[in-house]
């Protein structure tokens, strides 16, 4: 990763942590979800930079090494999606593609919606584009974690029992399964995970040690509100079509496809409606984190779509 470079710009008074590699003259932002930062797209910055791209992965505000809200109990997306804007301008950059996995899709949406001026393209990878944030937690148990993750305390105490590093790795376990996290009555999400259960074959010791270290730095307020507790903070979409190729990279053992509704979205035509110019690639064996798991084949799916873009 040496090859990775790192800054800080100021957005807004906050100090917002990037990384960057490449310098070609087309820019892709990468933007990333629940529980990642920048490290996640390593293998996609390095083969986009080989390729001719600019890449530039921020950690969104009060994740890694950027800078938390000054109030991190009402963090939202609409500060993120100002936070992109800024960092954009600051960088002097008129127009993006974007790649975003997880809640890094929702700004993305967003930016493309309302500043289409400033999107040239769009991957999103493991969730579809939808015109509004779905509230799985009304359709699912009482034990769903993201209804879990919503309670204020709820999470910071099921994770204050362990060390920062083991709840990352249990996050990662969990994610990386093909069922939806759901814990019983008298369990809490941490205890769906035992402390035997190794690491998934493509994320090591070493990726776990420096998600590790960001997390005991940045902790988990702001990452708990932000994506889970920050409901009710979408604007007001006149259009809410997206006008910009759009690709969606889809694990097939991904447990976001278990969630109501959301395969048959995918794959009965619904979600052209709202994206017209369409692709859509699933990779068989792929969990939530396919971007990590096979890389060279993703790799190739964002360098095939961007070549066909610029």
């Amino acid at each position: 990763m040496d090859e990775v470079q790192h800054k800080f710009v100021d957005v807004g008074g906050l100090k917002l942590h990037v990384a960057e590699i490449g310098t070609g003259p087309n820019v892709v932002l990468f933007l990333h979800g629940f529980p990642e930062i920048w490290y996640s797209w390593r293998h996609q910055m390095i083969a986009l930079a080989n390729a001719g791209f600019q890449a530039i992965a921020p950690d969104h505000r009060g994740y890694g090494l950027s800078n938390p809200p000054t109030q991190p109990d009402k963090a939202s997306f609409a500060e993120i999606l100002t936070d992109l804007l800024s960092l954009l301008d600051a960088l002097q950059i008129a127009k993006v593609f974007l790649v975003a996995k997880d809640f890094g899709v929702w700004p993305a949406y967003l930016l493309a919606v309302l500043h289409p001026e400033r999107v040239l393209g769009m991957v999103t990878i493991g969730v579809p584009l939808k015109p509004k944030r779905s509230a799985f937690h009304q359709y699912l148990p009482e034990g769903f974690y993201m209804s879990r993750w919503r309670e204020p305390g709820r999470a910071e105490a099921d994770f204050g029992r362990l060390d920062v590093k083991t709840v990352v790795r249990n996050i990662y376990i969990l994610f990386s399964r093909s069922e939806i996290p759901m814990a019983a009555e008298n369990q809490e999400i941490m205890d769906l995970v035992d402390l035997s259960t190794p690491l998934p074959p493509w994320f090591t010791e070493e990726d776990l040690a420096t998600y590790g270290a960001l997390y005991e730095k940045s902790g988990f307020q702001t990452t708990l509100q932000v994506p889970y507790r920050s409901s009710g903070d979408d604007p007001n979409i006149t259009d809410p079509k997206v006008k910009v190729p759009v690709l969606l990279i889809m694990g097939g053992k991904n447990y976001i496809l278990r969630f109501q509704g959301i395969e048959d979205y995918i794959n009965n035509g619904e979600m052209n409606e709202l994206v017209p110019d369409l692709e859509i690639k699933f990779l068989p064996e792929g969990t939530h984190f396919v971007q990590e798991q096979s890389p060279d084949e993703v790799n190739q799916l964002i360098l095939t779509f961007l070549a066909k873009n610029v």
